[in-house]
């Protein structure tokens, strides 16, 4: 502990600024060099914290030296590192040089564009940020503010859901005549859409048992049937109730399938749906020729999102959503406090943000991917997906040629689903928990699961910033290795 005089209490000192930001960016680039020492997944025990810092805030300030320290000693042991080349779980937050840099230009500026006078160039670069992704992913015209539509930068997946599913509820229920109704409103979406749209219906208040989760099946690698989407709208227009808004996703989270985004247009347009696309993960992707056909039919979708901060070299958070009738997400999302008021918005001639999402406050994301573009440039970002999806493959063709596992969902992007084959099914969820907590245990590697159709798998999402093919080949090697000693503590596996 120290002390210090009020007179010299500077907490924004651009000399001190310039040492002090040196010797965090110090500590970072060493926890980047030695990030493979550190077991991927931590091993800390629930509540470990409490026992390693005080029990209440200090009087007096610390020295950046010894918070550092500490740091280093009680943070980084609990940090699950998601940075380290033999991260395979879940899927990736990618990070970048460039996305530290914008990251730190934000923080830095610390402006809070809630509306364009809040500070023009946070708008303004934004509205040009969201046109520049638009464009990279050929989406129309009618997505884009050079087109009839628009875009905005959110935080998450999540919030988009919830605006997205606000402005299909509010125009629905104007046509409907009123909020009583809105016990009557329907959202489809497939056992294999993210959870997080069951909690967006909910927040906007549409009752969860008017969620819709449409089966999936192997089948059909696990994408939503337009077939049986439109037998469950039937059904619910003959109970009375109104079909609202539909949900396609390009690259789920459990196995990474993709729903047919033509063929579920239109099936939405048919019945006058809201159709929306989420292309969280798989949606970068779709900026290299070869996998654009993925987006065939987004012209028929009123809303599209992806997530940069996954799999476009943007370090959280960076949501991108595009929306073709900009007005209707104003319209319901909107707020006219006095102390808000200008000339520039009273014009109509600017776009207020505040207007776009759930929150008044917001970040410059713009600058982050806005210098992440400039830096890297789309041909280094195509060759950033193209590297993945190749060791993905490759990854995949070394599983397919083991006899002892298979290929549960043939791969389309960059994440393998595999198991160990079991002697019994009845055996296939424990024996392949056991394979994968004896590869998370051994802080090697770590890799999460997913249930599809009542098989449990093992996920392995490739995508990590500084993951090569060396590291892929040893997290097969670990994996062989886990099994063998599986094999020879039991019976079960086939010859």
């Amino acid at each position: 502990m120290g002390s210090a005089s009020k007179k010299t209490f500077l907490p924004l000192d651009p000399t001190s600024f310039t040492n002090e930001s040196k010797a965090v960016i110090d500590f970072i680039a060493d926890y980047y060099n030695n990030i493979e020492k550190y077991p991927v997944q931590s091993r800390v025990e629930p509540g470990y914290l409490s026992a390693k810092l005080p029990e209440s805030a200090p009087n007096c300030p610390d020295s950046l030296e010894d918070i550092l320290k500490d740091v280093n000693d009680c943070i980084v042991p609990g940090l699950t590192h998601w940075q380290s080349p033999n991260f395979f779980g879940y899927f990736h937050a990618n990070a970048s040089t460039a996305g530290f840099l914008g990251e730190m230009l934000c923080s830095g500026f610390n402006v809070v564009g809630f509306n364009w006078i809040s500070s023009p160039a946070a708008t303004e670069l934004e509205s040009l940020l969201v046109d520049w992704m638009g464009q990279m992913l050929m989406l129309p015209p009618s997505f884009l503010f050079s087109g009839t539509g628009g875009g905005v930068l959110h935080g998450s997946t999540c919030e988009s859901a919830v605006c997205t599913l606000a402005a299909a509820r509010d125009e629905a229920l104007k046509e409907l005549g009123g909020w009583e109704n809105i016990t009557k409103l329907v959202v489809y979406a497939s056992d294999q859409t993210h959870f997080t749209f069951q909690k967006a219906a909910k927040l906007v208040g549409i009752p969860p048992s008017n969620f819709r989760s449409i089966e999936t099946s192997r089948a059909t690698r696990f994408s939503m049937s337009p077939e049986k989407v439109r037998i469950a709208i039937e059904d619910d227009i003959k109970l009375g109730l109104v079909p609202l808004y539909l949900c396609a996703t390009l690259g789920t989270t459990p196995c990474g399938a993709v729903d047919p985004i033509a063929e579920l247009g239109k099936v939405a347009r048919e019945y006058k749906l809201w159709l929306h696309i989420d292309a969280a993960y798989a949606g970068s992707a779709c900026i290299c020729p070869e996998f654009r056909h993925y987006l065939d039919g987004v012209e028929l979708a009123n809303s599209f999102s992806m997530n940069p901060h996954k799999w476009f070299l943007t370090n959280m958070d960076c949501c991108c959503l595009w929306i073709k009738e900009p007005k209707l997400l104003v319209d319901s999302l909107s707020t006219d406090p006095e102390i808000l008021r200008n000339k520039a918005s009273k014009s109509k001639v600017v776009v207020d943000y505040k207007d776009w999402q759930v929150a008044l406050s917001r970040r410059f994301k713009a600058l982050k991917l806005w210098i992440v573009i400039r830096r890297h440039g789309l041909a280094n970002l195509r060759y950033h997906i193209r590297t993945d999806i190749g060791m993905a493959k490759r990854f995949e063709g070394l599983v397919a040629k083991d006899e002892r596992f298979e290929i549960v969902v043939p791969r389309t992007f960059a994440l393998v689903c595999l198991r160990f084959k079991p002697k019994h099914e009845a055996e296939g969820t424990e024996l392949n928990c056991k394979l994968l907590d004896a590869i998370n245990s051994s802080g090697r590697a770590f890799m999460t699961h997913a249930v599809l159709g009542g098989i449990y798998v093992i996920r392995c999402a490739i995508g990590t910033t500084m993951t090569e093919q060396h590291h892929v080949d040893a997290l097969w090697k670990l994996i062989q290795e886990k099994a063998d000693v599986l094999l020879m503590g039991s019976d079960r596996i086939k010859s």
